[in-house]
């Protein structure tokens, strides 16, 4: 009698459960997100008299109180949907050379984090500074690659499509910068964060879960802020570029092994080969 054996990379498809999230229902979670903090970083830094990131105290009142009010809120949503599985761990294996994606990414961190400057600033600062941009990265992640990313495969769209959508809007709510001081670089702003979250959604399926993407994503920020003269108030770091230039080389890798991302299919999972026992 013939017997089907499963591949090795293929892991049977977890139950659905939790509630079902229309689009527009995750397009006014997504503003609610946004809304949380725009609008709380504005009160919040406006009643502390705090504008930018040069301090302890602004970090806090203009980055770490927002920030995480937005984080609380986005895992307080997966909570309300029942979607902690589905949202945290992921089930889609990619080929391991995937894991390049994430090497080159913490590689990119590291030279780019300005860490004499950052010794000058002090400790609290650091700490707070670190915090706040976990806070961007768990609830950036939460809310793209976990419920963005959720919600488009629940709606049975093929995992190129969910690679897809989730990433542009990813970058479609980067605009919102546009209205804040952003101006016309918010445009060239959402075409990076859109490439971004490429690889952040392969380092969520390479690793298996939502954690390695989040904490990979607030590290880069720290990374970036570090050298940054909005930071500084100096001239800006030359690490900077690290992080800058992981861009170009990731998406001339990828492009060049697009077509050996996802697991070939087995023999048995065409209808070939099975295992027979008499």
């Amino acid at each position: 009698m013939a017997e089907y054996v499963a591949p090795r990379h293929e892991a049977p498809p977890p139950a659905v459960t939790g509630r079902r999230l229309s689009y527009l229902a995750f397009a006014v979670i997504v503003i609610a997100y946004l809304a949380i903090i725009k609008i709380s970083g504005a009160l919040i830094g406006g009643w502390a008299d705090e504008d930018d990131t040069l301090t302890t105290r602004g970090v806090v009142f203009t980055m770490l109180i927002p920030l995480g009010l937005s984080v609380i809120f986005t895992y307080g949503v997966v909570a309300a949907l029942g979607w902690w599985r589905p949202v945290m761990k992921d089930d889609r294996p990619v080929n391991r050379w995937v894991w390049v994606v994430p090497a080159i990414l913490l590689g990119a961190i590291l030279l780019g984090i300005n860490y004499s400057a950052l010794a000058e600033k002090g400790w609290l600062f650091v700490v707070c500074l670190l915090i706040a941009t976990q806070f961007v990265g768990w609830g950036e992640e939460g809310m793209f690659r976990g419920i963005g990313v959720t919600v488009l495969r629940r709606h049975g769209l093929r995992e190129g499509q969910v690679a897809l959508w989730s990433s542009l809007v990813f970058g479609v709510v980067h605009l919102s910068n546009a209205f804040t001081g952003g101006g016309a670089s918010a445009i060239a702003q959402a075409i990076i964060v859109s490439l971004a979250g490429y690889f952040f959604y392969l380092t969520r399926r390479v690793s298996g879960s939502n954690a390695l993407n989040s904490v990979t994503h607030g590290l880069f920020d720290f990374s970036l802020l570090s050298g940054s003269v909005i930071l500084l108030d100096q001239q800006a770091y030359p690490g900077t570029f690290a992080p800058l230039l992981a861009y170009p080389v990731l998406a001339i890798i990828l492009l060049v092994k697009r077509r050996h991302i996802e697991p070939a299919p087995s023999p048995a999972a065409d209808g070939g080969t099975v295992t027979s026992h008499a």
